[in-house]
């Protein structure tokens, strides 16, 4: 099977062409969030008012990087346990557009089924080399909610970042394969 290259924003017929088991590089701009950065979008959303970021046909990576060290644009960055944003995740997918997210470890089926009804990906990065995948982001800066330190939304700038898609627009999922 040959390596995909993707580059954001994805789009449905991207996003559907996508099979679980298959390998990507993917490119372009790319959003960080943990679990506290979800919670606020989600109160947001309770609350009928705007994003601070428009994430339609974006992806957010489930990481909370350390800093830089002079000389570098982004500390290490490895993949957070995805399953701490099942609560928030189908309302990003169905409310705000959220076309892809990045972790490690399987989904809620909650999560894959609104990805499967608004066509979203689950992509894996790999877990324990947080270092290697620091090496793939060219750019980095915080977005928004910057008091909560590691856990801000930043904007990263992506290259040839190694994905595997874990759980595909269809429901098919590695994990419960």
């Amino acid at each position: 099977m040959s390596i995909i290259i993707i580059t954001t924003p994805l789009d449905d017929t991207l996003v559907c062409s996508l099979k679980a088991g298959q390998e990507v590089l993917l490119s372009g701009v790319i959003y960080t969030g943990r679990d506290a950065a979800h919670k606020r979008l989600c109160e947001l959303l309770d609350k009928g008012e705007p994003l601070p970021l428009d994430l339609h046909g974006q992806v957010i990576y489930f990481v909370g990087p350390t800093p830089a060290k002079p000389g570098q644009v982004i500390g290490s960055a490895g993949p957070t346990t995805s399953y701490r944003m099942d609560a928030y995740s189908p309302r990003l997918i169905a409310e705000a557009g959220l076309k892809g997210m990045i972790g490690k470890g399987g989904r809620g089926q909650n999560v894959i089924e609104a990805m499967k009804k608004y066509k979203c990906v689950y992509f894996a990065a790999t877990g324990g080399a947080a270092a290697l995948i620091a090496k793939c982001i060219t750019a980095c800066e915080v977005v928004c909610y910057n008091d909560l330190g590691a856990e801000a939304i930043h904007r990263l700038e992506v290259k040839d970042l190694p994905l595997i898609v874990a759980t595909d627009a269809d429901g098919c999922d590695l994990y419960q394969r």
